[in-house]
């Protein structure tokens, strides 16, 4: 039985915009006829993220294509590296499982990092070996992010075997490159490598442009990189696709690349640079399926009020409707619990850092940015031990914990997450996933981090007399639950740490990048202190 549809086509292919009846049979395009009168709405193609980590919205890949939808996204690149560094290969596979239950067009990545670095512990390792494989996958579309952009400057044997598979599979290398320019950014990506969506500077990004790389403009919940490079799309239409990379449930809910896709416009660019942008340069780039409104194509597209506020009104998928007016008609579904969590309980002696001079190296954080600074500071010095300091100089004490076995607890200092009393910890942790957590005193950070142990696996917040958290059964990084309750609980979780001072827009999402080593400029992981442009570890205390 064939579908008819009639309505203003954005054809982003020929670049052009004409009344048409659109026939849909057997999930494909069938035929487009172009019509006189003028329609009412609009159609074109749907979005596609470009680069996201389904598991940081804390969400089982059904459950996010529920919410998806109804901000007219279709599809997703997905990298599956967070639960590949709890789960391994299996956690690759459960995502996959997961996702063929529902109609939408997820396509993965094999994980070029698990770990991501030799400098942290991980749930799991995956080799060049195991990336042959995964890429033997038809699920598997390219080699996910090379973090291990020192690994492709030096030549590293293991990383170099990782790139040459891909080669040999026909499949693009994504990069992740922050801050990489002049020579050494050259011959990271003249290895092969087509992407970054680690930008964060306008000429970081217009050099990488320049040298052929297709840029990725994102805007998560924690790095926002919109304003700063958007102006390149004028210049540059065919090389930047639209990302969110990480995002948490309660943004999930409020919007998607549609949220690009509305800003763009109104700054003035383009109509079909923008399409493009969320759309077209995605599915040429990774050589995806989905249908870009062609005759033959697959009915993949979304339908819109105007021009002007950009409202999604449906979502067809295959030829399905899955999305009208706000509702999706995609069904929350259960999901097998999976795990990897191994440690005990702490006690608040373990986060103790005995003072070993005055002075101390501190992370500092920036609002909208994953990467941080290096600063000095002096320390509070109580009983022969450094403390906190929130008051005069909030510069607090962070911490990780190794989920996977007991271990001494790694500790250090933090500057900007403005917290005044309390403790938040999280063991969404990129990319190890390890409980990071950051506090004003040591029997709330214990209080905290022990929350998350029992739960085997969530993120919460602590004070002398409350305790607050949601769990995060599977992988010890995603929910059961349906989108909305996880948006519900984390906006209280969000909520409470603001009034408890920090002065963060995703106070929770910065968190979960304070132990990604392979952003610069300081880390921390559950084995010390690390300098990401160095690339080694550093002490605490300066002698």
């Amino acid at each position: 039985m064939a579908l008819t549809i009639k309505s203003n086509l954005i054809d982003i292919v020929g670049r052009e915009t004409f009344p048409a009846e659109i026939t849909i049979k057997d999930n494909k395009i069938s035929s487009i006829e172009r019509i006189s009168e003028i329609q009412n709405t609009y159609i074109l193609p749907g979005f596609i993220d470009a680069h996201v980590h389904i598991e940081s919205s804390m969400l089982v890949p059904t459950e996010f294509a529920r919410i998806a939808v109804k901000h007219g996204t279709v599809g997703t690149i997905s990298d599956p590296h967070e639960i590949a560094n709890v789960l391994g290969i299996s956690g690759i596979e459960y995502m996959i499982d997961n996702a063929k239950q529902v109609p939408f067009h997820f396509y993965f990545g094999a994980p070029s990092c698990v770990p991501a670095t030799n400098f942290e512990t991980a749930g799991a390792v995956i080799d060049s070996n195991d990336i042959d494989k995964l890429l033997d996958k038809k699920e598997i579309v390219y080699l996910a992010e090379m973090m291990n952009f020192p690994g492709v400057i030096y030549n590293d044997e293991e990383v170099l075997k990782k790139l040459e598979s891909a080669k040999r599979h026909q499949k693009p290398i994504d990069g992740h490159a922050p801050g990489l320019m002049g020579e050494d950014m050259k011959t990271y990506f003249n290895a092969g490598i087509t992407t970054d969506h680690e930008c964060f500077g306008y000429q970081e990004a217009l050099e990488k442009l320049q040298h052929g790389v297709k840029v990725m403009i994102r805007e998560g919940s924690a790095a926002k990189n919109f304003d700063t490079l958007i102006p390149l799309l004028k210049d540059f239409p065919d090389q930047i696709m639209f990302c969110c990379d990480d995002k948490h449930p309660d943004n999930l809910l409020e919007s998607h690349i549609d949220d690009h896709v509305k800003r763009a416009l109104k700054l003035g660019h383009n109509l079909y640079d923008v399409l493009r942008a969320s759309s077209y340069n995605v599915v040429k780039h990774y050589n995806l399926p989905i249908g870009l409104l062609q005759i033959g194509d697959n009915a993949d597209f979304i339908e819109i009020d105007n021009l002007e506020d950009f409202t999604i009104l449906k979502t067809y998928i295959d030829g399905n409707l899955v999305a009208e007016n706000g509702t999706s008609f995609l069904p929350s579904l259960e999901a097998t619990i999976v795990n990897n969590f191994h440690c005990n309980l702490k006690t608040p002696s373990d986060f103790k850092v005995k003072s070993e001079g005055k002075k101390i190296r501190v992370i500092e954080t920036l609002d909208g940015q994953l990467i941080t600074k290096e600063v000095h500071a002096e320390s509070l010095i109580i009983n022969g031990f450094a403390e906190s300091n929130p008051a005069d100089e909030d510069i607090l004490k962070i911490a990780v914990v190794n989920r996977y076995h007991d271990a001494p607890v790694a500790t250090a200092f933090i500057k900007n997450i403005g917290l005044k009393t309390g403790a938040i910890a999280s063991c969404v942790a990129h990319d190890c996933h390890n409980i990071v957590v950051v506090g004003t005193n040591d029997d709330d950070m214990c209080k905290a981090v022990n929350a998350i142990i029992k739960a085997k696996g969530g993120i919460s917040l602590a004070t002398e007399t409350e305790e607050m958290v949601l769990e995060l059964p599977i992988a010890g990084i995603m929910t059961t639950l349906p989108a909305e309750e996880v948006a519900e609980s984390y906006i209280k979780l969000d909520r409470r740490a603001k009034e408890l001072g920090s002065k963060l827009r995703a106070p929770y999402m910065s968190l979960s990048f304070m132990a990604l080593l392979v952003i610069p400029e300081l880390k921390l992981s559950d084995k010390g202190l690390f300098n990401g442009k160095s690339f080694e570890f550093t002490d605490v205390f300066i002698r």
